[in-house]
Order: C-alpha cells, then structure tokens, then sequence
C-alpha cells in the first residue's frame, strides 16, 4: 500500500512539471540575435538576458542605444540597421533576430519599417515597448516639467506624439517578420500596459494572463525568467506561448 501511494505521489509530481514546463522549442535558430537595450541602461545591465540565449546556442550582440536612448528614435533605428549589417556580415547570416526592451522595440520596430530591417530581420519580439505611448512621457508635461525635460526620445514616447502616429501608420507586422510582445500587468513606465501590445497578427503575451501570480516589473523583463521562457519559444518561431510559470 505504501508503494503504491508513492507511485501516486511521483505521477502527480511528474504531471505537475509536465504541465509547468513549456513545450521544447526546435533547436537554435541560426540567425544572430540583437538585443536591443532600452532608454539609459548600458549594453552589461542585459547580460542576464544574453547569458540565457547563450546558453541556448544563440549568438548574441548586444546593441547599446546612442547617447542611452536620448535622441531621436529614427537616429537611432539608423544606427541599429548599420549594427546589425556589421552583425550579419561576421557572422554570415541573412537575417538576425531583435529582442527589444523598452525604447529597444521602439528602435527595433523603426529599423524594419523605415531603415531596411523588413529583409533583413526575422523575428521582432519587444519586452514593455511603449508601442501606443504611455502616459507617463505625458506626465512630465503635465507636472509643469518641460516637455520631457527636452529629451527627445521621451517626447516621441508620449500618447498621441507625431512619431508613434507614423510609426503605427499601417500594418503593425511588415513583411514576413515574426512579432511578438510581452507585457506585465506591474509595468511602472509603461501606463496603460495594454498600449505595449501590436496588432495585424502579432502574437501578444501579458504574463499575469497564463501565471497570475508571478509578479514583473518594466526591467524585470530583461531578468525574469517566466518571460525568458516565453522569449525562447518566440525565438523558435512558437505562435502559441506557454509560459513556464515556474521558471527562475
């Protein structure tokens, strides 16, 4: 009896991580992936994120935004699009794979649309990108602050600014890039967190929709690894994410 009771027990254990665990994604795709950092943090604050794809059998670079993200997106879309012609001709491959957090899938998304990216990149896949605005640009204004206190970047970050309007002029998804975006429902930098999602068959993931309780903040995108899991699947060409809830 006592046997069989923990036969019971080790099916319910292996039944558990089964469902935990995420389907396995196919093996490493063979184009470079860019991750694309967001506004004032240093290409090191995404090494966790880097060490994980490496781990994975990707080959990472990472690109560090001008001036951190500062200037004018579009300056610096046109300064991915040449990292990345550098990436793709070291390394031989046709196309890369962005991973963007923040401001980073704001410049990832300009690089496909106006500066070459649609054949040159893969899969798009943004990390809390503001790709509607978020009101907190806004609120500089309204605290009698400036507009952005004259960052450029943050003006163009805004609900409503002219840059998003163009941006999201048309289709969302160009070409035959693969998008993907992941949100969290405690995002503190991008207000309403729903204006991180894309539409026109881009693939939206919140991470509180499948693992309620896990809770992620704007730079815990880059760390967490909940989100990690649905990264690798998205990489892998998944369309259907799901999440490892349970993940490190």
């Amino acid at each position: 009896m006592r046997g069989r009771s923990l036969s019971i027990v080790v099916g319910m254990v292996a039944a558990l991580v089964a469902w935990a665990s995420p389907s396995a994604p196919a093996a490493a795709a063979s184009d470079p992936v860019i991750i694309v950092a967001g506004t004032f943090s240093p290409a090191f604050a995404n090494e966790p994120l880097a060490a994980r794809l490496r781990a994975d059998g990707h080959r990472v670079e990472i690109f560090e935004l001008p001036t951190l993200g500062t200037q004018d997106i579009n300056r610096s879309a046109q300064a991915l699009n040449t990292f990345a012609d550098g990436v793709r001709a070291r390394s031989g491959a046709s196309r890369v794979d962005l991973v963007g957090h923040s401001q980073g899938g704001l410049v990832a998304r300009s690089y496909v649309k106006d500066f070459g990216g649609a054949g040159e990149v893969d899969s798009l896949i943004t990390l809390g990108t503001p790709n509607r605005g978020t009101y907190v640009a806004n609120l500089v204004a309204f605290l009698g602050l400036g507009s952005c206190l004259d960052i450029t970047a943050c003006q163009q970050m805004a609900i409503g600014s002219g840059y998003l309007g163009a941006l999201n002029a048309g289709d969302d998804t160009i070409g035959a890039v693969r998008y993907t975006t992941f949100r969290t429902a405690y995002d503190e930098l991008v207000r309403p967190v729903d204006n991180a999602t894309l539409f026109d068959g881009a693939v939206n993931v919140r991470i509180q929709d499948q693992c309620w309780a896990r809770i992620v903040g704007h730079v815990g995108l880059i760390t967490d690894g909940t989100v990690y899991s649905g990264i690798r699947q998205a990489l892998a060409g998944t369309m259907s994410i799901r999440l490892n809830c349970w993940a490190l």
